[in-house]
């Protein structure tokens, strides 16, 4: 372990080299000049004094006017010193930081929020980030399709249904006169086109589940949900009617934390056996949670 005064020491240096590297804050306004100085006024001068110190200046050292290398490099800093000084808000931002160098990240973050934060409309920015969000989620769902699907067709269950439907179509018989590889490659399309519809979890990508579709249709989403609250209080809390067998599967799959896919491939005996045994009470899921876990013990 190192000695206290080394970490000490070690502590001094950093420090001094972390102060180093930081720019001082009014440098990011006209470098490692004064805006005042650039266009010789006081720090006191009003904005009529400060608009005719640049004409007064901008004549002088224009390329137009100037053709020295070195007094087109000046304009450029007097024209950004004039930019920061003739207007209020810049100008007091501006004023802030010489009097407070210290506060080097507050006023950086003051001045690009300034400078480029108002340049931008929050509107396009949110609509350029719906998009590009919609965009990769796009593409990362066409992905993940594309690799089911070719991990399907690599079962031996897919191989043994393309014979299958092969010797369906051809009547059980091989058609000689085409090669075996255009018939296969012909009932492979056929049967992916089939098999598309049984990928659970990698379906094709929709358009409606994009971020930015449903960013669109929020507000109907938004009350179709509150519509559909309401007339299930009025229905089931009010009325006291039974539930219909949509809603009751809808208790039954939330009740046992399903995922609407697995519930939708679920046999329908068994979904109907699940439903009767009314899960979405307390007592009774309880009770099938128990005897299920006495039959995974027992199956052991």
């Amino acid at each position: 372990m190192a000695p206290p005064a080394a970490i000490r020491w070690l502590a001094v240096v950093s420090s001094l080299f972390l102060f180093q590297l930081i720019t001082p804050s009014t440098a990011i306004y006209c470098d490692e000049d004064d805006c005042y100085d650039l266009l010789g006024v006081t720090q006191s001068a009003n904005s009529s004094e400060i608009k005719k110190a640049y004409y007064k200046l901008s004549l002088k050292h224009h390329p137009d006017k100037n053709p020295d290398p070195e007094s087109k490099k000046l304009f450029v800093k007097i024209a950004n010193a004039y930019e920061i000084l003739k207007d209020e808000a810049s100008r007091e931002q501006y004023d802030y930081a010489i009097a407070h160098p210290e506060e080097v990240f507050y006023n950086t973050a003051r001045y690009y929020q300034a400078y480029y934060g108002h340049k931008t409309d929050p509107r396009a920015v949110l609509v350029g980030l719906l998009l590009i969000l919609s965009a990769f989620q796009y593409l990362n769902q066409w992905t993940r399709y594309n690799q089911a699907v070719d991990m399907v067709k690599k079962t031996p269950a897919y191989k043994n249904r393309l014979r299958a439907l092969e010797l369906e179509r051809t009547g059980g018989t091989t058609n000689k006169k085409k090669s075996n590889r255009q018939m296969n490659k012909k009932v492979e399309e056929d049967l992916g086109s089939e098999l598309e519809l049984q990928i659970n979890g990698a379906e094709q990508p929709s358009m409606w589940d994009l971020l930015g579709v449903r960013f669109i249709l929020l507000p109907y989403t938004i009350g179709k949900l509150l519509l559909w609250c309401g007339c299930w209080f009025w229905r089931y809390n009010v009325r006291k009617a039974p539930y219909t067998w949509d809603d009751a599967s809808y208790l039954t799959r939330r009740s046992l934390g399903a995922p609407i896919d697995g519930w939708r491939n679920l046999d329908e005996s068994r979904k109907e056996d699940l439903i009767h045994k009314r899960l979405w009470e307390k007592a009774n899921l309880e009770s099938y949670l128990a005897d299920m876990r006495k039959e995974s013990k027992r199956r052991r």
